[in-house]
């Protein structure tokens, strides 16, 4: 191969857009944000089935509204918790927008935490 040959090759490789790489869970950050995120899935999704399961039904069945009034304020606290720490979790494992809004409104439905947790960990372990 002539000089010049070799120079154009360099040129066009130097030139070439490098594929976006893989996040894995040696990537700094990973393993503390899906930590991070699996506690506050767990946290949220009890907070939300006390609420659903204990604190509704005692309100509207047995005229006793305080367990909402209590219940209520931390779920929707922790629920912000969980907001931040997927986001997080999805930012740095390379998650499109539309799974991390998907992530996030696992927090509001009963259960529903407790599955996005364990597709969490599928997503983050298969990338590795």
């Amino acid at each position: 191969m002539t000089e010049r040959a070799e120079l154009a090759t360099d040129a066009v490789q130097d030139d070439a857009v490098p594929a976006a790489p893989a996040v894995t869970l040696a990537e700094p950050g990973v393993p503390g944000a899906l930590s991070r995120y699996r506690l506050s899935s767990y946290v949220v999704g009890v907070a939300l089935l006390a609420l659903t399961l204990v604190a509704m039904p005692l309100k509207y069945l047995a005229d006793q509204p305080a367990g909402v009034a209590i219940v209520s304020p931390i779920h929707g606290l922790l629920y912000m918790v969980y907001v931040v720490l997927t986001f997080d979790l999805g930012r740095r494992a390379g998650w499109p927008f539309g799974r991390i809004v998907l992530m996030m409104l696992a927090g509001t439905i009963p259960f529903v935490s407790f599955y996005a947790e364990r597709r969490a960990v599928a997503w983050v372990r298969a990338a590795a």
